[in-house]
């Protein structure tokens, strides 16, 4: 059995008979998948399979509910530019920002 991280989740790639089950967690994400593959190309090829179905790259900027502005008897929550949560394109992994 082989296990990478993509995306802030744990995959396995697990042997199941002649081919290869792809799991996260309890989930299966794929099963009976590259009958007769070498272990070291299954894996290769599973982590292009999980990158094709889970993709990355979204950057997510909710409202800096700490610093409202208000305009007359009207408060509203401006954009937290300074704290999104990003999706890395260069790391496969996503992380809440530091700061």
């Amino acid at each position: 059995m082989k296990s990478f991280t993509y995306n802030d989740m744990q995959f396995t790639v697990e042997k199941a008979g002649n081919a290869w089950d792809i799991k996260n967690g309890a989930a299966i994400v794929a099963a009976g998948l590259f009958p007769g593959v070498a272990d070291a190309d299954a894996e290769a090829k599973a982590v292009a399979l999980v990158k094709t179905i889970f993709p990355v790259g979204v950057k997510v900027v909710g409202p800096d509910v700490n610093h409202p502005i208000t305009v007359g008897d009207i408060k509203y929550f401006p954009p937290a530019v300074n704290h999104a949560n990003f999706v890395y394109w260069n790391k496969d992994s996503s992380s809440q920002a530091k700061w």
